[in-house]
């Protein structure tokens, strides 16, 4: 029967590369210093899937999931059937899909290797804005991050990275978000969220020096993370019903940016440097200090971090009309050092907390890419 699978999955892969003609055969990198879906460009759909780990999981256990998601998720991504795959055929458009691991602190407890946690690895602070549903959307000790611009490609990917390995780990929790899909805008267009503002407008352009010194971690304080980074995941749900019954001056007054190009009020284009010295003929800012983006604005160059957000919008809860808001991932070196000052900030006063509420929290490390002959946390986990 196996057997049989294979041959069928080798048929769909050799029929399947003359379709590279469309959008749905487009790729992106498997194998490489980093992994994938950080500084790739955000695709359409995406998936965050919480896992923790079932009793009485060792090193072995911990590598051999590893390895099995290495596998699977380098042939998803590049179009080819994962092993033993039931379903091979939704496998033949990768619409460019990429798979990021994340590792929690109950990986390093679980493996052996408390010693090679990050001092960052952690739950985040309490703040007085967060009504956090630990167990709905709270920390887990694995995390998949599956991204590709066609929706089908994304649930196929889950399905297939997490039903064969579910003798080791239970699923705690899912969340599917989204973005414009793709070429609904020309490339680089920033998105917005489901408030109607542009969300990320601030961020590193990748592969440049400034995004590598943000987001890649050098090894310096731990050798195995070299390549790798950290991840916030925030799930923030916005108050839409009261958001609005706001005019548009108070919604521009309390983002600090116009509705229709996402410039600053201090200027005309969405990237235009904000002035938050600026003052009307009475004196007053033209920015307010309390806006979003005057807390959020940092401090200095070490405070910045990389934005890769996606809306969701959910079935409302009786009695509600709306179940809407932000799944908002950053990507950094240090947490401690670039995002927690920043959050801090925000979570002390922001105009914006009326309408938005924190509901999940979760950090995870993840690891540096890898080649071929190697899986993902194998320098984590190497015993030498």
């Amino acid at each position: 029967m196996l057997l049989d699978h294979r041959r069928r999955a080798q048929e769909i892969v050799d029929h399947s590369t003359a379709e590279t003609d469309t959008d749905g055969g487009l790729t992106e990198p498997f194998h490489g210093p980093h992994q994938g879906g950080i500084a790739t460009p955000p695709q359409a759909h995406a998936q965050f899937v919480g896992l923790d780990l079932r009793e009485n999981a060792d090193r072995a256990m911990v590598a051999g999931l590893l390895k099995v998601w290495t596998q699977d998720a380098a042939r998803l991504t590049a179009g080819t059937p994962a092993l033993a795959d039931t379903e091979p055929e939704l496998a033949a458009t990768p619409a460019r899909l990429t798979v990021t691991v994340g590792l929690g602190p109950g990986v390093f407890s679980a493996a052996d290797v408390a010693d090679r946690q990050p001092s960052w690895l952690r739950p985040l602070p309490a703040f007085p804005i967060d009504r956090l549903d630990e167990n709905a959307w709270g920390q887990t000790d694995l995390l998949l991050q599956v991204c590709a611009d066609d929706p089908v490609t994304v649930a196929h990917a889950v399905r297939a990275l997490t039903k064969n390995v579910r003798s080791l780990v239970t699923v705690r929790w899912s969340q599917r978000g989204f973005r414009n899909a793709r070429r609904s805008h020309p490339d680089g267009t920033t998105m917005r969220n489901l408030m109607g503002q542009v969300d990320g407008t601030v961020n590193p352009a990748p592969a440049t020096e400034e995004f590598d010194r943000l987001v890649w971690d050098d090894g310096s304080l731990h050798r195995w993370l070299a390549g790798g980074t950290s991840l916030v995941l925030r799930r923030i749900r916005m108050e839409l019903d009261t958001w609005e019954e706001i005019d548009r001056p108070g919604r521009e007054l309390t983002v600090g940016r116009t509705l229709d190009t996402g410039a600053p009020l201090t200027g005309k284009a969405e990237h235009d440097e904000p002035d938050f010295t600026a003052t009307d003929r009475y004196g007053i800012p033209v920015i307010p200090p309390g806006s979003h983006i005057a807390r959020a604005h940092h401090i200095h160059d070490g405070e910045r971090f990389h934005r890769r957000a996606y809306n969701y919008d959910d079935p409302p809860q009786p009695g509600q009309t709306s179940n809407s808001g932000l799944i908002f991932a950053s990507y950094q070196r240090d947490i401690d050092t670039q995002f927690l000052p920043v959050q801090q900030r925000l979570a002390e006063f922001d105009a914006l907390n009326q309408w938005t509420t924190p509901i999940g929290s979760a950090v995870y490390a993840l690891p540096p890419g890898t080649g071929p002959d190697g899986h993902l946390g194998d320098t984590l986990l190497d015993t030498t």
